[in-house]
């Protein structure tokens, strides 16, 4: 019986080291954060290929989050409206050059 349990112990505990070794799962971006809790509600992925685009430069970028977040009254200081900018950047505005 008491082998039996050192076994169940050791097989549990070996289940619990290959989890604690598996690599973390990617984490999300402080802007991808904002974003999908403040903005996605509004602005699904159509709004970001009209062709009358407002967003055609980083500056423009960061005026149009800055001007969302205003209407919104979020209260996003500027770091929150570069980091969404920069997430915007990567997944929506390919052609505007990155920070």
């Amino acid at each position: 019986m008491h082998r039996k349990l050192v076994l169940a112990a050791l097989f549990a505990l070996s289940g619990l080291v290959v989890h604690a070794e598996a690599p973390p799962e990617s984490a999300a971006s402080r802007g991808e954060l904002l974003y999908s809790t403040h903005c996605i509600a509004c602005h699904d992925v159509e709004v970001h290929w009209r062709d009358k685009k407002l967003a055609i430069d980083r500056a423009s970028l960061l005026a149009e989050v800055s001007r969302w977040q205003e209407v919104g009254r979020l209260g996003w200081g500027s770091e929150d409206v570069a980091e969404v900018a920069r997430y915007l950047t990567v997944t929506q505005y390919p052609h505007i050059k990155r920070d």
